[in-house]
């Protein structure tokens, strides 16, 4: 419901929502399918290490071509969902795309540092993503699609949404636990001084 008492309608943009979440969700189908048709013609579909060491299991990048669209499928769900759930669509629309477009860039910068042999680049990016999603909420589900979707061509999709869900994580229990918690403490502190 608006704050008038009017309820939302949200039959029209729910058509709407559906088919950009349909070409989302085959936009990244097919660019997955094209990433491992490539690296299927270059010999064979890789498949990662966990950790970069052998001697731990190795995920296949395969999994990515179910993996993927799921994703792309779920978050633009969950970007519809809060669009119906607000009055001001393009400014949920914009936040949206700037936590999309901020976390691929952190996924794209950590790729390139480790192709690039820069292990100190990469953990500077890495605890950089750490410090970001204790001020920004990272736990969003499309700062996860960003960083994964950067970060596919060169480790696939398991493993970056591994290395995701940690930071998520993290982000989320900050800004949905801690920091709630922090301001009833403070707020109930201040109350009981005043008396």
């Amino acid at each position: 419901m608006h704050a008038d008492g009017t309820r939302f309608d949200v039959r029209p943009h729910a058509a709407r929502s559906r088919a950009w979440r349909i070409a989302l969700t085959l936009a990244v189908l097919l660019a997955e399918a094209g990433h491992l048709a490539f690296e299927h013609l270059r010999g064979g579909i890789v498949s990662h290490h966990l950790l970069a060491r052998p001697d731990l299991p190795a995920v296949w990048n395969g999994w990515g071509l179910l993996l993927l669209p799921a994703m792309a499928w779920w978050v633009s769900g969950r970007v519809a969902h809060r669009m119906a759930r607000r009055t001001d669509r393009r400014r949920v629309l914009r936040g949206a795309l700037v936590g999309f477009g901020i976390a691929f860039g952190f996924g794209t910068a950590l790729s390139l540092a480790y192709v690039g042999d820069l292990a100190h680049g990469a953990s500077a990016v890495l605890f950089s993503a750490f410090a970001l999603g204790l001020v920004l909420p990272a736990y969003r589900a499309e700062c996860l699609l960003g960083f994964v979707l950067a970060m596919t061509l060169v480790f696939g999709a398991v493993l970056p949404l591994l290395v995701r869900g940690v930071v998520a994580t993290v982000s989320a229990c900050a800004h949905l636990g801690l920091y709630p918690l922090a301001r009833h403490v403070w707020r109930r502190a201040r109350g009981g001084s005043a008396r």
